[in-house]
């Protein structure tokens, strides 16, 4: 795969507009298109960061979703780069985003850096990452 890169993940919830606040407001992404009934679903939304974009959709009509597993197999969370770690805690704390804790700690030290992780309305877990030398 020569010159190739990740484009996007896609996203699904049942929780639509609290999502697209979460990570708009939250995350800081924007909205890129935003396309009501589209194809059986009642939102298919791109949101964008840097180069990176989320496709975000609800369900189709008359589908029930069932709730992410962090224990099932495939992605289990994606991750954002910052620069100031405790700053952005700190501001989310604000937002009353929902952080998951280790020992009872927000961030903590791993090899090679420190993080935290977050839960979106919808369930999907988001590392924050502060590395050094990686």
């Amino acid at each position: 795969m020569k010159n190739a890169y990740i484009h996007h993940l896609c996203i699904q919830t049942k929780s639509y507009l609290e999502t697209v606040e979460f990570y708009t407001e939250a995350l800081g992404f924007e909205i890129v298109q935003q396309t009501p009934n589209f194809h059986g679903r009642a939102y298919n939304t791109w949101l964008k960061l840097g180069d990176f974009y989320i496709e975000l959709q609800t369900g189709k009509q008359h589908e029930v979703l069932k709730p992410v597993y962090s224990n099932s197999e495939g992605i289990v969370h994606f991750c954002i780069w910052v620069e100031d770690l405790p700053f952005e805690v700190e501001r989310l704390k604000k937002l009353n985003v929902h952080f998951k804790q280790k020992d009872g700690e927000i961030i903590y030290e791993v090899e090679n850096g420190a993080l935290c992780k977050l839960i979106a309305p919808e369930g999907t877990i988001i590392e924050l990452r502060n590395n050094r030398g990686i």
